[in-house]
């Protein structure tokens, strides 16, 4: 096997780690099969991620930077419309990663500190983004409802991909709608 840059390594190594998201929570990841599947030794992967958690943490980290690039609205859109591309990408987003995001976000991890910290991290930019498609300044009664709200899709998004009772359309419409009327 090639030797990689230090960069691609560890690009390759939380690469191993997203995949194995799909099948188990982080907390439940082995480093052994991590590095074995990479062709390297436990200990080369340590040269990389100094404790088990440093590894945990870029991994959730990558996941949660997944999930907000894919849930990107195009900046040239008018808000209302950037606010439906990002509701209707992360529907996307939950569709195709239902477990690993249940297993991951929605479990934190067994209430793990760091997963919890990327969640809320994760969450915010989802509040800054609806607040911006409201074009509404920041006041701490419109943060407490975007972030109710926020709750409220993510559950029915959740609910809505495990048993689907609505069209996307019309779940679209009822998440959009639920905003304008909790402000």
């Amino acid at each position: 096997m090639p030797r990689l840059a230090a960069a691609d390594r560890r690009r390759q190594l939380i690469g191993i780690g997203l995949a194995k998201l799909i099948d188990q929570p982080i907390h439940e990841l082995s480093l052994d099969e991590v590095a074995a599947e990479a062709g390297i030794s436990r200990g080369l992967l340590f040269h990389y991620f100094p404790t088990k958690r440093d590894y945990y943490i870029a991994v959730v980290q990558a996941a949660a930077r997944r999930l907000l690039r894919q849930t990107e609205p195009d900046p040239d859109a008018a808000p209302a419309e950037q606010l439906t591309q990002s509701l209707d990408a992360y529907v996307s987003f939950v569709e195709r990663r239902r477990e690993p995001y249940l297993a991951l976000f929605r479990g934190a991890a067994g209430g793990a500190d760091y997963v919890i910290e990327i969640y809320e991290t994760t969450r915010a930019v989802f509040v800054d983004r609806a607040r911006r498609a409201l074009d509404r300044a920041p006041d701490p009664r419109t943060e407490l409802v975007l972030h109710g709200w926020f709750g409220f899709v993510e559950d029915v998004v959740l609910a809505w991909t495990a048993a689907p009772t609505l069209t996307r359309a019309e779940l679209l419409v009822l998440l959009r709608e639920s905003l304008e009327r909790m402000i």
